[in-house]
């Protein structure tokens, strides 16, 4: 299978959703997936097998119109190409022109200074609707602009032919095309500001990377921006002060604040030794810190990258505005087309009235507001998420979490601490001491939590560790080595020893030369925050199924404890990714694991979430990570999931229900073009007003 590479473009030129919607449309056409365009922050995101195509691409969105540059600083639009400009523009001739209808200056009446009050901001409308309309049409994704377009300039030549033929008043609907075209522009500058507020959370975290940092170099401390930073400096940072990139502390204490990373407001204490994040604050004391990882590769950076490309999956839910959006706007030019001829043939309702009526129509047509109702309330999910440290990967995927019937747990490390006690160490024809120096040699090449845990411990009876050549581990069942003496080990758990071996009860068991010589009991404690975790659960109707590979007996306890009813123990991984198949078949399953043991089932399962201390294969396997270890981060994950579908469902219905409700009444003549464009242009602000409410909205 060729692999996908992430293309991220700057795009200017790009308005509203419309344009958006045309780039998207583009971008679907030549079979790219995981398309994000986001026209707030001129962003264009996909994925691609083809790198090389993608200057070829480029060449086809700027026949659209707009400009690209691959470049990651945003293109600069010049001062007449800004949206807020051409509207503060507009609304200068708009206003003494629409007010004509009630102000007594018989002046404002002549259709001379109507034309000349409505000519300009005729011709910016034709510049930006216009041009956008035909690249649309010339690459076949007609949009909205379309029906602008031809709403505005059937009023504006209609009232010109009326000028020329002096036909009177009733000919002269200047007005109309230019507040059309105001009311439009002020609908795309009110939506893209509002956009640009549900893309908040990633430009909040790329914040975080812009910032200076104190250099020791050569006995001096030299003040360089953080872009500058290479691996190998040596920083010093105070209290108040961000910590630039991710390194290793080489002297000093610091309450370090990582709340921009797990939502966890106390601080964290760092001393000698520790490692220290990228993008957190030291809220008191002073260290030195050994970088070790600047740009693209500290924890931040890829984060950031994580939730762009997060913004690109789509819920499956979105489809069925994408079909709608697709195929409105050839439906509703023939709607105001029959609306014309109905009204004027059929009903003998006045050219002029039933023209107003047909222009109407297009002009409060809508699938800009279908087309936000989902990226938006995603996009604001997201950042909420991440701001409390749950990094959840795609759109697609909080769509999964509000379906779940199923949550699959992992025991050790997940459900439990993970922090390892030797209960009891019994050595056969082999001394404590060795024992321990193995274990300790061996484990250390693990980064499971119980293989943490021994390390730890057993460090501080007996520093020596045995030194081995070769070490490899095997999923589920244990640690293999070799030392330079051509002796072999295995330590692992009781699927590694032999029918006549008696396991007593004990979990852990150590091989010398294919002969048992040591075994171990260990003892977990139960997370705190677990009981209650099982208890929301069941009330939400989520059933808890625990799926791990230590003894039945251990885990037949902890079930009894937490309410688990369903229990599978002492599996191997092919085996839990066979059972998380099964269980598949009878509704949406989350797994919750973390060591390389699981990385199958979360592959496997519809929500694969592991924690930010599990191993790297687990994290690369996920759709979630929760940043934060306790289990109270599942809770909150889940209610973001249901928050944000609810938010993707209300938007869809306000943008279905407007354009049902808004069609007919314009083409029945209860609504004239003016009322029409001012309704359109807030429909859009309504559903993205919904979705941003998902930023505070009580959970």
């Amino acid at each position: 299978m060729e692999k996908e590479e992430l293309v991220e473009l700057q795009v200017s030129g790009m308005h509203c959703n419309n344009c958006a919607l045309s780039i998207h449309k583009l971008l679907e056409k030549k079979g790219l997936q995981d398309i994000y365009v986001d026209f707030a922050n001129d962003e264009v995101k996909f994925k691609t097998t083809n790198p090389s195509s993608t200057e070829l691409i480029i060449k086809e969105i700027e026949d659209l119109g707009y400009k690209v540059s691959e470049e990651s600083i945003p293109i600069q639009e010049k001062a007449y190409e800004k949206v807020e400009n051409k509207f503060y523009f507009s609304l200068l001739f708009t206003i003494p022109l629409f007010s004509h209808m009630f102000l007594p200056f018989h002046w404002l009446h002549n259709p001379l200074i109507q034309l000349a009050l409505c000519s300009p901001v005729y011709i910016l409308g034709c510049l930006h609707f216009g041009k956008s309309a035909y690249y649309s049409l010339k690459s076949g994704v007609p949009n909205m602009d379309v029906l602008i377009f031809i709403g505005s300039s059937s009023a504006f030549i209609y009232s010109l032919y009326g000028t020329i033929q002096n036909l009177g008043p009733d000919f002269l609907f200047y007005e109309t095309a230019a507040t059309i075209i105001s009311l439009v522009l002020l609908g795309n500058v009110l939506e893209k500001r509002s956009v640009s507020q549900t893309t908040s959370a990633v430009r909040d975290l790329m914040l975080f990377q812009e910032v200076k940092a104190n250099k020791m170099l050569n006995g001096e401390i030299i003040e360089i921006h953080s872009s500058q930073i290479l691996p190998g400096d040596i920083l010093v940072i105070n209290t108040g002060d961000k910590i630039p990139v991710d390194g290793e502390i080489i002297w000093g204490e610091a309450s370090v604040n990582e709340a921009m990373l797990t939502g966890e407001s106390l601080p964290v204490e760092k001393s000698k030794y520790d490692q220290a994040i990228g993008g957190t604050v030291i809220e008191k004391g002073s260290i030195q810190l050994l970088v070790t990882k600047t740009g693209k590769h500290t924890v931040l950076s890829q984060i950031i990258e994580l939730m762009k490309k997060a913004q690109a999956a789509k819920p499956s839910i979105q489809k069925l505005g994408d079909k709608v959006a697709a195929i409105f706007v050839p439906v509703v030019v023939g709607i105001s087309v029959i609306t014309f001829f109905l009204a004027f043939y059929a009903f003998d309702i006045s050219f002029q009235k039933s023209m107003l009526n047909a222009i109407a129509v297009l002009v409060i047509s809508c699938p800009c507001a279908m087309g936000l109702a989902t990226p938006t309330a995603v996009m604001v999910g997201l950042g909420r998420a991440a701001k409390i440290g749950i990094l959840i990967k795609g759109g697609n995927t909080i769509e999964e979490i509000a379906k779940l019937k199923f949550m699959v747990f992992d025991k050790t490390g997940t459900l439990t601490t993970g922090n390892f006690k030797i209960k009891a160490l019994d050595c056969i024809d082999i001394s404590n001491k060795k024992a321990e120096s193995i274990i300790s040699g061996i484990e250390g090449y693990s980064n499971h939590p119980i293989a943490r845990s021994l390390v730890k411990e057993l460090s501080l009876k007996s520093p020596d560790k045995m030194i081995f050549i070769k070490v490899t581990e095997e999923k589920g069942l244990g640690m293999t080595a070799s030392d330079s003496e051509g002796n072999t080990y295995l330590f692992g758990s009781k699927q590694i020893l032999q029918n006549d071996e008696d396991p007593g009860n004990y979990s852990l068991f150590l091989k010398m030369n294919n002969i048992l010589v040591a075994r171990i009991a260990i003892e977990d404690e139960i997370k705190p925050e677990a009981i209650n975790l099982i208890k929301t659960l069941k009330s939400l109707n989520i059933i808890p199924v625990l799926l791990s590979g230590d003894q039945k007996i251990k885990c037949e306890v902890l079930s009894a404890t937490l309410g688990i009813d369903e229990i599978y123990a002492e599996t191997m991984p092919h085996q839990k990714l066979e059972i998380i198949d099964e269980i598949k078949k009878r509704g949406k399953t989350a797994m919750v694991g973390d060591g390389i043991n699981d990385a199958p089932a979360l592959t496997s399962s519809d929500v694969g979430v592991s924690m930010s201390d599990s191993s790297h294969i687990a994290i690369q396997s996920a759709e979630v990570i929760l940043l934060k270890s306790d289990l109270s981060s599942i809770e909150n994950m889940l209610k973001i999931g249901k928050h944000t579908l609810l938010t993707i469902k209300q938007n869809l219905f306000w943008a279905f229900f407007y354009n049902v409700v808004a069609i007919p009444f314009a083409a029945l003549g209860f609504l004239n073009p003016m009322v029409g464009a001012l309704a359109m242009a807030f429909s859009d602000v309504i559903v993205i007003g919904n979705s941003i409410r998902l930023k505070t909205k009580s959970l």
